[in-house]
C-alpha cells in the first residue's frame, strides 16, 4: 500500500472517531459507510483499511451473484451430533461430535492395543478443533469432511460466535474477553464432549491461542491426555507489533484510533449493522485481502468466509479485539515440548504473520514447521489439501489414525450424518 493510501486510512479512522464523539443521530447516519469499512477490516482480523479493486459490475448483479453462491455452496453444511457445555460464567457453548465409523473403529484401535487394554476397548482419540476470531466451527469444513468416520472429532463455537451463546460475563457484567477465559471455555467443552481418552488439539488463529491458554491453566490435562497439537496460522504473543501489510504511517494511525472507534461502534450496534450491509461490496474486498493470498480462490469459498465473518455482531468484534494485544502465552508452549506438534502458516498471512509460527516452532524444536506459499490467513480454506495432508500425518504419528487408513478427498462435501 502506498503512503497516500495510508493517509486515506488515517483520514477514515479519524472521521469515524469524530463521528462517534459527536454522538448525534444524524452524524451516525452519515458515518455508517465509514463504519462499515472499519468493521470489515477488523472482522477479517486486520487493523486498518486497504486499497480495494475497482468495482466493474453493477451492485444488483453482485448481489445476485452472492445469493447464487450462498444457495449453491455446500461449505459449512456438515453437521454432527450436537451438544452443549457451560463455561464458568454460565455461557452456553455449542459443540458437535463426529464419531468414528463403527466399521472403522476396530482397525483404528488395532489388535495389539486391544490386548494391552484387555477385553474393554480404550476410549478413542478425540481431535478437538478450535476456530479463529469472527469465524465458527464451520471454518474447518474441508478437514472435517476429509476426516469424517476416520477419527472422532469435536468442533465447537467460541463464546459469542456461531451457535454458542453470547458471553454472559460480557453481556451481563460488561467484562472484557480474555484469552484466558477462552482456555477455560475449551476445558468446559472437553469435559462435556471428551471426558476421557487421548486428545489431539487443533487451533487456528485465536483457536491456537485458546489451546495455549488451556495449557497455561491446565498443564496436567496436557501432560495426562494430550497426544498431539496443531497450531495453524496463530501466534503466542506480540500481536501489537503486527503491521497488517501497512506502512508505518497507516499502522500508527490505526493503532491510535481503532480501539476508540470499535468501542463507539459497539455501542451503536444496530445502526452500524445497517452500515455493514450497505457497504457489502467494500466489505467483501477487504475480507478477501486479509483472508487469502491466491488469485484463483474459489468464489464460493471466498463468499463462505465472508458469510462467517459478517455474521459476527459488531459488539462482539469490539469486545474481543483488545484481548489480542494482551495475549502472551509464549511460556505455555513448554507444555507441548514432548508432544508431536504441527505448526503451519501461510507465507503471506497479514494477520498472524508466518514469522509468529516460526517463533513457535523455534521454541518447539521437534515440531514440524510447514510454511505454505501463496497462502493467507485462512489457509485451511485456501489450500485445504495441504492442511488436511499435514494434519492427517500428525494424526498418524500420534496413533489417532492407523497408518493404513484412507482419508477422504479434501474437497468432499457430503452432508450425510455420521454413524
Amino acid at each position: 500500500m502506498s503512503e497516500s493510501s495510508a493517509e486515506v486510512v488515517a483520514d477514515v479512522a479519524s472521521a469515524a472517531v469524530a463521528a462517534s464523539a459527536a454522538g448525534a443521530a444524524g452524524g451516525w447516519r452519515r458515518a455508517t459507510g465509514i463504519a462499515g469499512v472499519a468493521i470489515g477490516v477488523v472482522a477479517a482480523g486486520a487493523a486498518a483499511g486497504v486499497a480495494l479493486e475497482r468495482m466493474t459490475v453493477g451492485r444488483g448483479m453482485r448481489q445476485k451473484a452472492r445469493l447464487a453462491l450462498d444457495s449453491a455452496g455446500p461449505y459449512g453444511s456438515l453437521r454432527g451430533m450436537p451438544g452443549k457445555a457451560f463455561a464458568d460464567d454460565g455461557t452456553e457453548l455449542y459443540y458437535e461430535v463426529d464419531d468414528l465409523d463403527p466399521e472403522a473403529a476396530p482397525a483404528a484401535i488395532g489388535p495389539r492395543r486391544r490386548r494391552l487394554f484387555g477385553r474393554k476397548s480404550p476410549a478413542p482419540v478425540t481431535v478437538v478443533f478450535s476456530h479463529g476470531y469472527c469465524l465458527s466451527q464451520d471454518s474447518w469444513h474441508f478437514q472435517r469432511a476429509a476426516l469424517r468416520g476416520v477419527v472422532r472429532t469435536v468442533h465447537w463455537d467460541q463464546r459469542s460466535h456461531g451457535r454458542s451463546g453470547r458471553g454472559v460475563a460480557q453481556g451481563r457484567d460488561d467484562e472484557p474477553v480474555t484469552i484466558e477465559q477462552l482456555g477455560r471455555d475449551l476445558k468446559a467443552v472437553i469435559d462435556a464432549a471428551a471426558p476421557e481418552g487421548p486428545l489431539v488439539l487443533v487451533g487456528h488463529s485465536m483457536g491456537g491461542m485458546t489451546v495455549m491458554a488451556l495449557a497455561d491453566q491446565y498443564p496436567e490435562l496436557i501432560r495426562e491426555r494430550v497426544v498431539g497439537v496443531a497450531f495453524v496460522g496463530t501466534s503466542s504473543g506480540r500481536l501489537g507489533e503486527v503491521n497488517y501489510g501497512l506502512p508505518v504511517a497507516g499502522v500508527n494511525a490505526v493503532r491510535r484510533v481503532l480501539p476508540g472507534v470499535l468501542k463507539a461502534l459497539g455501542q451503536r450496534a444496530e445502526l452500524v449493522e445497517k452500515g455493514r450491509r450497505a457497504t457489502a461490496d467494500l466489505f467483501a474486498g477487504i475480507i478477501k485481502r486479509y483472508s487469502f493470498a491466491s488469485r484463483d480462490v474459489d468464489p464460493a469459498v471466498a463468499r463462505f468466509a465472508e458469510r462467517m465473518i459478517e455474521s459476527t455482531p459488531i459488539d462482539v468484534v469490539a469486545e474481543y479485539y483488545p484481548a489480542f494485544n494482551d495475549h502472551d502465552k509464549t511460556e505455555a508452549l513448554v507444555h507441548f515440548a514432548e508432544l508431536p506438534v504441527l505448526v503451519l502458516a501461510g507465507v503471506q498471512d497479514l494477520v498472524t504473520p508466518s514469522e509468529h509460527s516460526e517463533a513457535i516452532a523455534d521454541l518447539l524444536p521437534d515440531a514440524e514447521l510447514v510454511l505454505v506459499p501463496d497462502a493467507g490467513h485462512l489457509v485451511m480454506l485456501e489450500h485445504p489439501e495441504v492442511v488436511t495432508d499435514r494434519l492427517a500425518d500428525l494424526l498418524t504419528r500420534t496413533g489417532a489414525v492407523p497408518a493404513g487408513a484412507t482419508v477422504k478427498g479434501y474437497g468432499s462435501t457430503s452432508t450425510a450424518q455420521p454413524g
